[in-house]
């Protein structure tokens, strides 16, 4: 007799863990393809930010939040809402700049980097570049101008996983050359 109804398990715990593994393969490619890790986290935080430039019309269609009037509220929705949507986890808000214009997602544990160790050799990588790439890239489709940068990584020795965020300008809607 059959058996494969018990083996099929979680749906989203095998989805989960396919991306993290054809993650990894990809990280382990730009490694053989680029002379070095800072170009490397350039290319990840280039397909991040092509991510996030797409993703944020499907967060925006079915999260039903509504417009952040600041960077707080704004830095809730990251953290409850498309961390919790999109990976499966909420982030703590954290260590807000006494001028309110930058905070830190603090992970405890990172999906992207759960059967990765760091190869030797490459203690500048950021192995979850992509995900910075991705925050730049959704919070400029809603006109927000953010550096996004990591500052703690568990992958590199680190007690947790620190994304740091700084609101640098709104960016003001642009009309195409030609368009009224």
């Amino acid at each position: 007799m059959s058996r494969q109804g018990n083996r099929a398990g979680d749906p989203r715990k095998v989805n989960g863990e396919l991306f993290t593994l054809t993650y990894g393969a990809l990280v382990a490619q730009l490694i053989k393809d680029y002379e070095n890790d800072e170009q490397v986290n350039k290319q990840l935080d280039k397909m991040g930010y092509n991510m996030g430039v797409r993703l944020i019309e499907d967060f925006l269609a079915r999260a039903n939040t509504g417009r952040c009037n600041d960077f707080r509220e704004t830095a809730d929705v990251i953290a409850k809402v498309a961390f919790k949507m999109y990976l499966g986890l909420t982030p703590v808000v954290s260590n807000w700049s006494t001028t309110g214009d930058e905070f830190s997602l603090l992970l405890e544990s990172n999906p992207l980097t759960e059967f990765v160790e760091l190869p030797p050799g490459h203690a500048n990588l950021n192995y979850s570049n992509l995900l910075c790439g991705a925050l730049r890239g959704a919070l400029e489709m809603v006109q927000m101008d953010v550096d996004v940068r990591f500052v703690q990584d568990i992958l590199k020795g680190d007690n947790i996983t620190e994304i740091r965020l700084k609101f640098i300008k709104r960016l003001e809607d642009a009309v195409p050359v030609g368009e009224d």
